[in-house]
């Protein structure tokens, strides 16, 4: 089990030293998210938002390590391997859809066994696409209660993001629950490569 106060406490600490640039990273990212989905009935959404979201995990997570993020990580890392990064994503919407037409508690399930699979796409080049969602599977297998934990950890902050019409959201709870749930990532790679759930160079 990983250590939810602590992931969130570093992910706040890391965050906040950043905050300027953490805020436009993530700004940016939801203005182009809607923009695409609004744009040819949602259509343009499939191709730009899945390298984008693999760009922002880049981000994140050097932001929760400590090291100086940048913006341009969101389209330099996500949109230099094109073909991968959405290949990669689009395997994790589709089954995690049909695992939810099932039903919603196995879909649940699935989305979070395939959560890691933005991070690996950023943080490991060399994992293919249908690879990766294989590597998030193995890597929450025991960690599904822990992350459905830390999901559940930021409701309160999300009701409060509400009364402020999505304010405080755009403003610090957005990027702090995204640098957080990078450090998840972090915490379960370190502990899947330790215990020999997964070889140090399948992550490469």
């Amino acid at each position: 089990m990983f250590d939810r106060a602590a992931i969130k406490n570093h992910a706040k600490a890391n965050f906040q030293s950043q905050y300027g640039v953490s805020l436009g990273a993530y700004v940016l990212f939801v203005l182009i998210s809607f923009a695409a989905a609004g744009a040819s009935a949602g259509i343009v959404a499939l191709f730009v938002v899945p390298p984008m979201l693999v760009g922002y995990a880049s981000f994140c997570l050097r932001v929760f390590k400590g090291s100086q993020g940048d913006v341009s990580d969101m389209f330099t890392t996500g949109f230099s391997d094109y073909g991968r990064n959405l290949g990669g994503i689009l395997w994790m919407y589709l089954f995690t859809m049909l695992w939810t037409l099932l039903f919603i508690i196995p879909g649940i399930i699935k989305a979070i066994a395939y959560s890691m699979t933005p991070y690996i796409l950023a943080d490991c080049p060399r994992v293919r696409a249908t690879d990766a969602l294989k590597l998030s599977m193995r890597m929450t297998q025991g960690h599904k209660g822990g992350i459905f934990v830390m999901l559940l950890s930021f409701i309160g902050w999300w009701i409060l993001s509400a009364l402020t019409f999505g304010i405080l959201g755009l403003l610090f709870v957005g990027p702090y629950f995204a640098t957080s749930f990078a450090g998840v990532y972090a915490d379960l790679k370190q502990k899947a490569t330790e215990s020999g759930v997964i070889a140090a160079e399948e992550l490469a």
